[in-house]
């Protein structure tokens, strides 16, 4: 991407599909949301120490987690749990292996440490909910909304703090479709389902429905329904400008359009309704 072109237009094709969008499916962490950022940083560690049982891992497991953290971005986070339970069992050093909701509640706990300092310092009013998201990206919520596309939220993480977050940053209203964060038992909420779902009730045709994300699981799910595939490729530190790694995993997952973030929120809305 140029420096000075802020929108890549990946797939030329997009300009014939837009101009239609009805429904919006948005992935929340990455793409609005800077809550959790970093999450990552815990995954990672936590996925090598429980392979490894503390002892010192090899390059080749560093590679393996790295890569399929990076794969897998997006993704409920049991899932993730569920490979790391078998990569513990195929490397066969853990003497005591856990199970994928053991490793998920692990994960868990130290990443809300994390996160609970972010929420607690928007609650005392040290930060503003716009701090801690993407940025423009709430003006972006507004102008899909003012247009009457019916928004629904989608997330990898546990729908309770989903909800929980969502309602900190202030964005609920927008996502009059529903805010649907990950369920443990049921696949009821993952992306997949919910852009089916999307489809199917509304009798939409593939580019009736934007589909905007920073993981390449709804990119690819948005793709395989034939709907509008908008790649965030954002910098979560500094919640704004381009994020290579993110621009090539978007790219190879077939996003038809990538931005770094929302800034320019006035191109991005004039391609989608050819206004």
């Amino acid at each position: 991407m140029a420096l000075n072109q802020w929108m890549e237009i990946v797939n030329p094709d997009v300009k014939m599909k837009v101009g239609n969008i009805r429904y919006a499916l948005i992935d929340f962490d990455g793409t609005i949301s800077v809550i959790r950022q970093g999450w990552e940083d815990v995954m990672i560690p936590l996925m090598i120490e429980m392979i490894c049982d503390g002892k010192p891992p090899t390059p080749e497991i560093e590679k393996e987690v790295r890569d399929y953290v990076d794969y897998s971005t997006g993704m409920l986070t049991i899932k993730q749990m569920t490979w790391l339970a078998e990569a513990v069992r195929r490397h066969g050093i853990a003497k005591k292996p856990k199970s994928p909701y053991e490793y998920k509640r692990i994960y868990n706990e130290r990443l809300l440490i994390r996160v609970n300092k972010r929420l607690d310092k928007l609650n005392r009013g040290e930060l503003n909910p716009d701090d801690l998201m993407i940025m423009g990206s709430r003006r972006f919520l507004e102008e899909l909304y003012k247009r009457g596309v019916v928004m629904y939220l989608a997330s990898g993480t546990d729908h309770e703090y989903v909800l929980k977050e969502a309602s900190a940053l202030k964005i609920t209203q927008y996502f009059r479709g529903g805010i649907y964060g990950a369920l443990d038992h049921t696949e009821a909420h993952t992306k997949e389902r919910i852009i089916q779902r999307i489809l199917e009730e509304n009798n939409l045709r593939g580019n009736e429905l934007l589909v905007v994300g920073d993981g390449p699981v709804e990119i690819k799910n948005a793709k395989s329904r034939n709907a509008i595939a908008l790649g965030v490729a954002s910098d979560e530190i500094k919640r704004c400008g381009l994020n290579p790694r993110k621009r090539r995993r978007l790219i190879n997952a077939g996003a038809d359009i990538i931005i770094p973030d929302f800034i320019r929120c006035r191109e991005i809305i004039s391609l989608l309704f050819r206004e």
